[in-house]
């Protein structure tokens, strides 16, 4: 697999050898203003505490889609119509606990105020971020933004 970003590679696998692949939709929520959601991890999950843009695995026969719109319904309360989800970006991320293929999609409208339902925290973030610290997943996807959207995401 190439163009995998290995975190934390000091640490041991959970799985050595050939591990499955993880797909997991994520939301990059963009503002008008140019402002992007940033989520803490809730206590009690692996990197609890780490900030990352919102979403979750797919289930099985889900599209990327449909799992983030039902992900950002369980986890914020918000309402997406996949039509408005624009698949973004793919990133392969080695953690020690899972090998995940993470799905970026841009989501530039929703219906609702994001409301926490697991106790985590967020933030709406201009670059550079404020928070810290970043879940490695998410580090380059703020390289991303800083490269594509410059100036609307400074600060």
């Amino acid at each position: 697999m190439s163009n995998v970003l290995k975190a934390d590679a000091h640490v041991q696998r959970e799985q050595p050898g050939e591990r499955a692949v993880v797909d997991v939709a994520v939301g990059v929520l963009i503002r008008p203003d140019g402002r992007f959601l940033l989520t803490s991890r809730p206590a009690g999950k692996v990197y609890a505490g780490f900030w990352e843009f919102p979403g979750g695995k797919l289930e099985p026969g889900e599209s990327v889609e449909q799992a983030l719109a039902r992900e950002l319904e369980e986890e914020l309360g918000l309402h997406l119509d996949t039509r408005a989800i624009r698949r973004w970006r793919e990133q392969v991320v080695d953690y020690p606990h899972a090998l995940v293929r993470l799905h970026f999609c841009r989501v530039t409208a929703w219906r609702g105020v994001p409301r926490m339902r697991e106790g985590q925290l967020a933030a709406w973030e201009r670059l550079p971020v404020q928070v810290a610290p970043i879940l490695p997943g998410t580090v380059p996807v703020l390289e991303w933004l800083r490269v594509e959207d410059g100036p609307a995401n400074a600060g």
